[in-house]
């Protein structure tokens, strides 16, 4: 899953990974050649005294080093760069198809376990692609031309590098084997301490009003000790490594030492070739130490490469079209016909059979007990879902068969919890219209009942909104993304309990002023309150997601008894308020 993952991102790098292999080999067979320079200096100079042959050879050494050193360098950097690219390429695949998923695929992966996947997963990609491109070709070259070079200075000693090489290759498999399901463990817990950190940091308030700070805190204590148990678990494993590592590397250097000083007593061997032999087990056992500390990171990088190509590799259940029809020039209704919707995996559907027509310059309202398919049906005519049954039309067409961005473009959409981003309120009221004037801003601020609000706000359109809104009221939440709606113009407007948070007051005020400026598009209206939808041209009423009314007001009072029912129960509860 890694290869394959890093390889499709490094084509666009390919020159850059190409000079990285030459300048490793480089750098590679100039690290080989200095311990036989060295060696040859302490033979055919230091012992006899040959100044010129050191001053020679000494020549050639410090040459090869600088050309070590140089090529080192530019892998170094040149490694770093491309890494870097891939990282930031991976993170804006995943934010590009994650910004492609419909509502679905968003509740089926979850916001935390998202940002853990384009932040720190694709972080742990990004570090052992590094190493690889640092290490790739100098890790075995340096192995097999170690080994080589070694047993051309004295083939008595290749026993030792035949005992130490596959000794360290056996323990270092061993662990790291065992490393491998931590490494998932861990990801898993990583995504469980941001989703307990995101829901306490967003909810807060809650957390305040009904005093569960010392419940939270165990829930984040019990999360934070999971995550710490298993990076303890992989720490263990990891401390038993080098240990280990270094024992082999002490014993195999002390063999030399004590076997070689043998051979050079005997006469079968030169001080310099034991010397060079001694640097050549060295970088042998060095090469496989850095391919211990790719090894230890390759299967945590896995896991993580694994994760990412979930993302990337889960296609959006809201496909667009390839072959777009286009909208008729005219004002366009909103046809649901014998609409069907299952969630998936739920036994029973959420809407049967919902059939209704949403006409230009009227209202048409939609009410229902908690649990009815109000917000459902609402996410089915922008397409945030794709209903399992009949169909939904604008202007006539089916809107499967119509862009993605064009039947967006034409939808003005004030979901059931409003989203502020952070920035300015001119900044969040030009998400409908990136164009739009500063008059164009205050028309619509006007019309939804926030002009008064915002002008009292220090530095009025250009006052700061932080993330969510969380520094305005939630009736102020509301209005501002009822204006950002508005701004836009569109032919649909998408109201989900848009007024919830509204006083009755400022509700009645908003509904006035939007009749005229509506007075061309389709609004549809979910509500819970009557008075909110009171007027309504059309009300359609469900029941167990399934319309069991549709009329005015006066109509369904004494013809549906769900809707009589409904507002019976306000006027009670009107009635004990007063």
């Amino acid at each position: 899953m890694l290869l394959r993952l890093v390889r499709s991102h490094l084509n666009a790098y390919a020159g850059a990974v190409a000079a990285i292999v030459v300048l490793q080999l480089v750098a590679t067979i100039t690290s080989l050649y200095l311990p036989s320079l060295n060696g040859q200096i302490i033979d055919n100079g230091v012992v006899t005294g040959d100044t010129g042959y050191i001053l020679q050879r000494g020549g050639i050494m410090l040459a090869v080093s600088v050309v070590n050193i140089l090529a080192t360098v530019v892998v170094a950097r040149n490694a770093a760069a491309t890494s870097s690219g891939v990282g930031r390429d991976l993170r804006a695949g995943v934010f590009a198809r994650v910004g492609g998923f419909s509502t679905q695929e968003l509740s089926q992966f979850g916001a935390p376990t998202l940002i853990s996947r384009n932040t720190n997963d694709v972080q742990q990609v990004q570090q052992v692609l590094n190493m690889g491109l640092m290490f790739m070709v100098s890790i075995p070259i340096m192995m097999v031309g170690g080994i080589f070079m070694a047993l051309r200075e004295d083939v008595g000693l290749s026993w030792l590098v035949a005992i130490a090489v596959p000794l360290l290759g056996v323990i270092v498999g061993s662990i790291v084997v065992r490393m491998l399901p931590w490494f998932r463990r861990m990801q898993e817990s990583i995504d469980t301490v941001n989703r307990v950190l995101r829901e306490q940091i967003t909810g807060i308030r809650v957390v305040r009003a009904f005093v569960r700070e010392d419940f939270e805190e165990r829930r984040f204590d019990d999360a934070n000790t999971t995550y710490t148990g298993t990076a303890l678990a992989v720490g263990k494993l990891f401390s038993r490594i080098f240990p280990l590592v270094m024992l082999v590397f002490n014993a195999a250097s002390v063999s030399v030492l004590w076997f070689g000083a043998r051979r050079v007593d005997a006469g079968e061997m030169q001080v310099g070739a034991l010397t060079a032999f001694m640097t050549y087990l060295s970088q042998i056992l060095m090469s496989v130490m850095f391919g211990v500390m790719m090894s230890m990171m390759i299967p945590r990088a896995s896991v993580s490469a694994g994760r990412i190509t979930e993302v990337l590799d889960t296609d959006s259940s809201v496909v667009d079209t390839t072959a777009p029809r286009t909208l008729p020039d005219q004002r366009l209704a909103v046809e649901l016909d014998a609409v069907d919707f299952n969630y998936p995996g739920a036994e029973q559907p959420v809407l049967q059979g919902i059939s209704f027509t949403a006409r230009p310059g009227q209202m048409t309202a939609v009410v229902g007990s908690t649990g009815a398919g109000k917000t459902t049906l609402v996410n089915l005519v922008p397409r945030l879902y794709d209903v399992t049954g009949g169909h939904v039309r604008l202007g006539g067409t089916d809107i499967r068969d119509l862009a993605l961005e064009d039947l967006w473009a034409r939808i003005g959409l004030v979901p059931q919890k409003p989203f502020l981003f952070s920035g300015t309120v001119a900044s969040n009221l030009r998400y409908g219209d990136g164009e739009a004037t500063d008059a164009q801003l205050w028309e619509a601020l006007q019309v939804a009942q926030a002009e008064d609000f915002v002008r009292a706000m220090p530095g009025g359109l250009d006052a700061p909104i932080s993330q969510g809104g969380t520094n305005v009221s939630g009736g102020q939440r509301q209005r501002l993304a009822i204006a950002r709606a508005l701004v836009r113009r569109p032919e649909v407007y998408l109201f989900d309990d848009a007024f919830s948070a509204l006083d009755v007051s400022t509700d009645a005020r908003l509904r006035r002023a939007l009749r005229p400026w509506t007075r061309d598009a389709v609004v549809i209206v979910v509500a819970q309150r009557v008075s909110t939808i009171i007027d309504a041209d059309q009300i359609v009423v469900l029941e167990d997601g399934r319309v069991v009314g549709t009329g005015r007001h006066t109509d369904l009072v004494d013809s549906c008894p769900t809707y009589a029912e409904i507002v019976a129960s306000q006027a009670v509860s009107e009635e004990a308020a007063a």
